[in-house]
């Protein structure tokens, strides 16, 4: 009873206990599903039940931020019907640029604030301090001690800000009409299992589903099953793993090992962040197909791309698709661009100089200039291509800034936009791009996830510095040789193993996956029940002493 009070009360935690690895969590998706077995016939019930209980949810892991997710839902909703119901299109823009200012204020204040602020103050040698106002005006009026006056960030904001702005927009482009009342709209943004760490979800695909009865099949039951035990082994046995006992380990002091472990521990880092996250998505995926409800596949085997135009066709799709259609195609895509295209490159070349220190920068951004000059002038139609590359890097530029607030997430973006603009010309000329051949095959998927994990070092160490750090042991102290590899191989054979493991799972085909799933759905019942608790028990032996929270918690 104590557990079962600690889970429901209105205590707020660190909202790790209802995390999807914990009991907890289970103990609570259990009891929703009693309750929603009884009410999910009525379907307005159903969306006020399972607002209700996405808000709780929320409440738990972020407190009194809950108020901060009310008003964005209330306020969109509203924007929402009033675009739909203006017949004036000046009106309309007029109410879309209200909506995006709304939403990436709450998104840049308090995901950006800090990090803009200490920006400005490195470039221009100020001193400016951030102060919360908001907190400062809800203490006056609630008592003070009830809103820290630090600006922390919101768990899901960056995911739910985008739901939330793909809803009035699709509205706006006429490819959707609005919910027919509130509770439909809030249970959309709120639905707990995707809530804190997606997929983005977008409304066109799942709104439609909210007036559809409830419906779930032996197979469908089956699938969501192996999808969660899935998402459990991938989180619990292999990114929880790597990260605690060796990829941490090197993170935390690349230069107390030889550099070739520091490149060890980044294919490790690899396999755990894909592990980690794709983990999650599949046990939310697996979560909804429960509740009746599908959500659209966020991995497809994200190192087995042949190209990074692939990998980001194959990793975390939902961003992918959302970043294309709300901010690539509009800024003109490959067809054209706009002012705002320049002016944006212009500032992110100036920012990179800044935060980077490196002034050589200058001197790449010149010669690119003069070549892009230079092929406008002798080449019909190349300003389409220019268009489409300042496209591209900004489009990625700010997908890095989506994932933190971070000079290293904007480094991050910036050299896989880099990287999209040169695979562009280098599939014009490259003589095995459209090879079949089984060597050229392995060349690309070899140099694309290298370079992929390459970029992680950025992603992964976010100080300040930090990466540099970790280059100089790889580039001045790699020190290889077999005898201290064998030794490194000893001492982290576990490691290995896992590591050899989840590569070998990944890139295998996909219809051996979907071998073992279909096993698994013609099991009697009682027999799946058995399989699915024996290995539960077996994964949960895999946890240590910590477990980190998912990577993705924190975007």
């Amino acid at each position: 009873m104590e557990r079962l009070y600690s889970i429901f009360s209105f205590e707020v935690g660190d909202g790790s206990s209802l995390v999807f690895t914990k009991l907890d969590f289970w103990i609570f998706f259990l009891l929703v599903m009693v309750l929603f077995s009884f009410l999910h016939k009525q379907k307005l019930v159903r969306s006020i039940f399972l607002t209700a209980v996405s808000v709780f949810f929320f409440y738990k892991t972020s407190g009194l931020y809950v108020l901060l997710l009310g008003l964005s839902i209330t306020f969109n909703y509203f924007l929402g019907r009033w675009i739909f119901h203006s017949d004036s299109d000046r009106k309309r823009k007029g109410i879309i640029a209200v909506s995006a200012i709304f939403n990436l204020l709450i998104l840049g204040y308090f995901k950006y604030a800090y990090f803009f602020t200490d920006s400005f103050n490195a470039m221009f040698h100020t001193d400016f301090e951030l102060i919360n106002q908001f907190a400062r005006m809800g203490n006056n009026f609630f008592g003070e001690g009830t809103f820290v006056e630090k600006i922390l960030l919101p768990v899901g904001v960056s995911f739910f800000t985008f739901q939330n702005i793909s809803y009035v927009v699709d509205i706006y482009r006429k490819e959707i009409e609005p919910v027919k009342n509130f509770f439909d709209y809030s249970f959309f943004v709120t639905f707990f299992p995707q809530l804190v760490m997606g997929p983005i979800v977008r409304a066109r695909d799942f709104i439609p589903q909210i007036s559809m009865p409830y419906h779930l099949n032996k197979n469908d039951f089956s699938v969501a099953i192996v999808q969660i035990v899935t998402g459990l082994i991938k989180k619990i046995v292999i990114a929880d793993y790597l990260a605690v006992h060796f990829v941490d380990l090197v993170a935390d002091a690349p230069e107390t090992y030889p550099g070739f472990v520091s490149v060890i521990a980044m294919w490790a880092y690899s396999l755990h962040i894909y592990a980690d996250f794709s983990g999650y998505t599949d046990i939310s995926i697996g979560l909804s197909r429960l509740m009746g409800f599908e959500l659209k596949r966020n991995f497809n085997s994200p190192y087995k791309a042949v190209s990074v135009a692939d990998f980001w066709r194959r990793w975390h799709i939902s961003l992918g698709s959302w970043l294309k259609d709300y901010l690539y195609i509009p800024l003109g895509g490959n067809r054209t661009g706009s002012v705002g295209s320049y002016i944006a490159i212009f500032f992110i070349f100036v920012f990179l100089i800044f935060i980077t220190q490196w002034y050589e920068l200058l001197f790449v951004y010149a010669g690119l200039t003069a070549l892009y000059l230079f092929g406008i002038l002798v080449i019909k139609d190349f300003k389409r291509y220019v268009h489409r590359d300042l496209n591209l890097i900004i489009t990625m530029v700010v997908g890095g800034l989506w994932h933190g607030a971070s000079e290293n997430f904007v480094i991050w973006g910036a050299m896989n936009g880099v990287a999209l603009v040169i695979y562009k010309y280098w599939r014009k000329i490259s003589f095995y791009e459209n090879s079949t051949n089984g060597l050229s095959h392995f060349w690309k998927i070899f140099i694309t996830f290298n370079f992929i994990t390459f970029t992680r070092i950025w992603f992964k160490l976010d100080g300040s510095g930090e990466p540099a750090v970790m280059l100089n042991q790889i580039w001045n102290h790699f020190d290889f040789s077999w005898d201290l590899f064998v030794t490194v191989l000893n001492t982290y054979q576990s490691v290995f193993w896992i590591m050899l493991a989840g590569f070998i799972v990944h890139w295998l085909p996909d219809g051996v996956k979907s071998t073992y799933t279909g096993w698994f759905a013609k099991m009697p019942i009682p027999v799946q029940a058995v399989s699915v608790a024996v290995i539960v028990f077996l994964i949960y032996q895999a946890v240590g002493t910590e477990s980190p929270p998912f990577v993705y918690l924190q975007f």
